[in-house]
């Protein structure tokens, strides 16, 4: 009987999902938000509560990290990380201290302490690199010269995960600073062990993964990223930084197959992850943080605009260009509920939750609009700002600034578009 009413419970959630993912696609926006709406009415204070599945929601959930993580890792090659940390580590920088330090600003101003503050800088810093791709392709951006800026500024986001994941984990675990500092340690050691043999020997890992039966290809990634998963928590350092490096080792034929394999599978269990989120949500919660969640998101929106802005800027791009890649960049999504996620587990803070919920809730719904707007909006108030102090003198205009940067996707011939690294759909 108990199996019965799991089995229930949970085609419910999926054929749930796939009628909410549906929706989404013909409102042209995200999913995430209706998915994190699931959750709060099917959890604790929503409208049906859920019984017999949730422990097996739990799992699914984390399973949903490892693959987002691990489809991740397959976008970019060891080499492709270096070389955009050593090109592009100044806008790190900048995103960093614009985005993250808001969100721990915030953090200790709520009164919850360092830890929570830790946690809530990741959440405002990562951008939804997911979102932002599905925008830039609805908008026909992806042969615009200022998106190579935007998918630097994420590679260098998700390679700062695989640093900050190891001391979230050690500071919500309450570990001695000793202990954390050995964890932060091991875990960049081994990153760093990882991304010389994926240089020296990528070939070698690949060619002993890799199989011409489907089926064996999807057995073997899958359950050697499980398993180094596993370990990897099991030595306190993340479970999603082990999936995540597993995803670096793999290049070439055999990470495009584990790709095209995979990704069905990611999309299930992520959509699950944010259910199981919102599952340990109480509704009731979120009124009380909807203000410091509403101001916090406009903050971090400005921030973020002026982060691709400054980015921009420094890559030669012209105005419009810049204020185009501001706009995309600020969708929060999934790696805001991960980090946020591993504090409620931990129960760091009971209102984190609600306000992460709250936030990403706000962003994701806002980022496609920014990208859309920022650069005519701009552009007008611009306008009439110069009107408004009289006629423009010549000198006074960059020729940067006066370039044509209005470039669509299929005004550029496809060799004539070098991205310096892709980004996951």
């Amino acid at each position: 009987m108990h199996s019965a009413v799991l089995l229930i419970e949970f085609g419910s959630i999926l054929l749930g999902l796939g009628l909410l993912g549906r929706v989404a696609g013909r409102l042209g926006f995200s999913p995430i938000p209706l998915y994190l709406l699931a959750g709060l009415a099917f959890g604790e204070g929503g409208l049906l509560p859920l019984g017999a599945s949730e422990e097996f929601v739990a799992i699914g959930a984390e399973i949903g990290v490892i693959l987002l993580l691990l489809m991740l890792g397959l976008e970019y090659t060891a080499s492709d990380l270096v070389t955009n940390l050593k090109a592009h580590y100044p806008a790190g920088l900048v995103d960093f201290a614009l985005n993250a330090l808001p969100g721990a600003a915030a953090a200790l101003l709520l009164g919850w302490g360092p830890v929570a503050a830790v946690v809530l800088a990741g959440v405002t810093w990562i951008s939804s690199s997911g979102v932002i791709a599905k925008v830039l392709g609805e908008l026909g951006r992806i042969g615009n010269r200022e998106t190579p800026v935007i998918l630097s500024v994420l590679v260098l986001e998700d390679l700062a995960m695989a640093m900050y994941l190891p001391i979230i984990t050690a500071l919500v675990a309450g570990v001695s600073l000793a202990a954390g500092s050995m964890t932060l340690a091991i875990a960049l050691g081994v990153a760093g062990l990882v991304l010389f043999a994926a240089v020296r020997y990528g070939r070698v890992i690949s060619r002993f993964v890799s199989s011409d039966d489907p089926e064996k290809l999807l057995l073997v990634v899958l359950g050697l990223t499980i398993l180094v998963a596993g370990i990897a928590q099991q030595l306190q350092v993340s479970a999603a930084v082990g999936a995540f490096l597993v995803g670096i080792a793999l290049s070439g034929e055999v990470a495009e197959g584990a790709h095209t394999l995979l990704s069905p599978l990611r999309d299930l269990f992520a959509a699950v992850f944010f259910v199981f989120f919102g599952l340990h949500t109480d509704p009731a919660s979120i009124p009380p943080v909807l203000l410091p969640a509403l101001a916090l998101a406009v903050v971090t929106a400005l921030t973020k605009i002026a982060t691709g802005y400054w980015a921009a800027r420094r890559a030669g791009i012209s105005v419009k260009g810049r204020w185009r890649t501001g706009g995309a960049l600020v969708a929060r999504g999934e790696f805001s509920i991960v980090i946020a996620g591993l504090a409620v587990t931990a129960g760091i803070e009971p209102s984190l939750g609600p306000l992460a919920t709250a936030y990403v809730l706000i962003l994701v719904i806002l980022g496609p609009m920014t990208a859309r707007y920022t650069e005519p909006l701009a552009m007008r108030w611009l306008g009439r700002s110069k009107g408004a102090s009289g006629p423009v003198r010549r000198e006074d205009v960059r020729e940067e600034d006066v370039r044509e940067e209005d470039v669509r996707e299929e005004d550029v011939r496809e060799e004539d578009v070098k991205t310096e690294a892709p980004v996951g759909d």
